[in-house]
């Protein structure tokens, strides 16, 4: 991690004098994409919540973000894919940190909600609470990746480095092509997700095949010279000793051909403690569709940013894609311990946060209700805070008549 995103910083939103001496409610809201500071959160939800309903708030810095901003950072453009995930573990971490706290001092009940971004933020760290919650997601969905790959947001990154990059270590790619055949997109969706859940071990790997290259390399230039002076002395010899050194000739190239076997049959030994997936492609068909139930899939072809037959760059998008949803996709992490507390808010229309083909939040979590806004993200964002705010208050009174506080 950068050193300016190593400490978190908050602020608490509190009321002059709590109006009940028994329950002390406290929302923690996490910031959605360029939400820098505190002011947006402070003004638009944190105030307008306290005045309405006595609800306190702690606003969280997102890490990249604001006072933890990188300095050569450009306003919300993250440098590295893996920062995104360096977000999220330390925003899942530092809300469970934030709660115990709370708890501490005597707030309670308390609660979890946020923006776009934040809203799924806060759905992350609801499953990493062992206790219930009332949780309050808004304009964010079951998982990030149609949000990077196929949503407006998609054509912020820059899809021609993540390109150069994936492919320009050629003996990865070749313990993918073992693993999976690259046959269809839906592979390499499965080899970024192999790569996300095995990290760093897979990284471990890459560089492992960075190191045998170069040793290989030197022994094929030791080798391509051994060669060519025994040749020297070949031409150098009589014709009466041209019969032994065709047989020597002839020993060598079997002894080639049997080390290149085994070399091949090593590295696909090596590839296969890395990929224990080699079945993959036979599995996977196309009438199969039980396979990837609930995986988002994206439909590559339609993809705006890919035309024609590119098959270098969809490979990418889909590995990509596949990391994603490993990291973010809710259905891999723990149910939270009451879904009945769980008012989802979307926007119907909603362009940055695809949902079609993606796995539904009450599949994820039975009991959770989804509320939907007639309108776009943007849109909600601007004109329905009320409706938000309203959301979030009512899951705190369902929280309290299911779980009321006895402080006797």
């Amino acid at each position: 991690m950068p050193e300016e995103t190593r400490n978190a910083y908050f602020q608490v939103i509190l009321p002059s004098k709590w109006t009940s001496h028994k329950t002390k409610p406290m929302c923690l809201h996490l910031a959605g994409t360029g939400d820098h500071f505190f002011w947006r959160r402070r003004n638009l939800i944190a105030k307008p919540l306290l005045k309405e309903s006595g609800i306190g708030s702690i606003l969280l810095e997102n890490p990249f973000y604001g006072l933890r901003k990188p300095k050569d950072q450009i306003r919300s453009s993250l440098h590295n894919v893996s920062d995104i995930f360096i977000m999220g573990g330390c925003l899942i971490m530092e809300s469970i940190v934030l709660l115990n706290w709370c708890e501490q001092q005597g707030f309670g009940p308390l609660g979890l909600t946020g923006l776009s971004m934040g809203g799924h933020m806060a759905s992350l760290a609801a499953t990493n609470w062992p206790k219930p919650i009332p949780l309050v997601p808004c304009l964010s969905w079951s998982t990030a990746s149609p949000v990077f790959t196929q949503g407006v947001m998609s054509a912020s990154i820059n899809w021609e480095l993540l390109e150069s990059q994936y492919f320009s270590n050629k003996e990865y790619q070749n313990d993918l092509a073992k693993m999976v055949k690259i046959i269809d997109q839906d592979d390499a969706f499965l080899a970024g997700q192999h790569f996300a859940k095995h990290y760093p071990e897979s990284m471990f790997r890459v560089n492992q095949l960075k190191r045998e290259v170069k040793v290989l390399d030197g022994d094929a230039k030791g080798d391509s010279n051994s060669q060519n002076n025994n040749a020297d002395r070949t031409t150098n010899n009589n014709q009466s000793n041209s019969n032994e050194n065709n047989k020597d000739n002839n020993t060598m190239d079997s002894n080639s051909i049997k080390n290149a076997t085994n070399l091949r049959i090593a590295e696909e030994t090596a590839a296969a403690k890395l990929f224990p997936l080699n079945l993959i492609s036979n599995k996977f068909k196309v009438g199969e569709s039980n396979v990837l139930k609930g995986v988002c899939l994206l439909p590559v072809s339609k993809h705006p940013l890919f035309s024609g037959n590119k098959w270098r760059e969809r490979e990418a998008l889909q590995f990509m894609r596949g990391m994603m949803d490993e990291c973010t996709h809710l259905s891999n992490f723990e149910v939270p311990v009451d879904t009945e507390l769980i008012i989802a808010v979307c926007a119907r229309d909603d362009a940055y946060v695809p949902r079609e083909g993606c796995m539904s939040l009450q599949d994820i979590w039975p009991g959770a209700e989804i509320r939907f806004i007639d309108a776009g993200h943007v849109t909600a964002y601007l004109l329905h805070q009320k409706l938000f705010r309203s959301t979030i208050i009512e899951a705190f009174e369902r929280t309290m008549k299911k779980y009321p506080i006895d402080n006797s």
